[in-house]
C-alpha cells in the first residue's frame, strides 16, 4: 500500500481515523483529534494501517446530492403552481 501525506488511514483493529503526516520505508506518522478534541501525533508501523474506505463517504456524498437535488424539483414545482393574490 502506497501512502502520502494527507491520506486518511485507520488502524486495521478499528479505531479513530488517522491522517497522513510523514511516511518513512516502513513507518507512517499520523495525526488525529481524540474525543476530548486533543490532537495526537504516532509514528506506527505501515502493516498495522489500512486506507479508509473512500467508498463510504462516495455513498454519503451521493445521499446528500439525491436529498438537495429532490429539494429541488419540489421548488420548480412550487413556482410553476399559480399563486394567490392576496387580498
Amino acid at each position: 500500500m502506497e501512502l502520502k501525506p494527507g491520506d486518511v488511514v485507520t488502524l486495521k483493529s478499528g479505531g479513530h481515523a488517522l491522517t497522513v503526516v510523514e511516511v518513512n520505508e516502513d513507518a507512517v506518522s499520523c495525526l488525529w483529534m481524540g474525543n476530548e478534541g486533543d490532537l495526537f501525533r504516532e509514528t506506527l508501523p505501515l502493516a498495522v494501517l489500512e486506507r479508509a474506505d473512500a467508498d463510504d463517504d462516495d455513498e454519503d456524498e451521493q445521499e446528500d446530492d439525491e436529498d438537495s437535488s429532490d429539494d429541488e424539483e419540489d421548488d420548480e414545482a412550487e413556482e410553476d403552481e399559480p399563486r394567490k393574490k392576496s387580498a
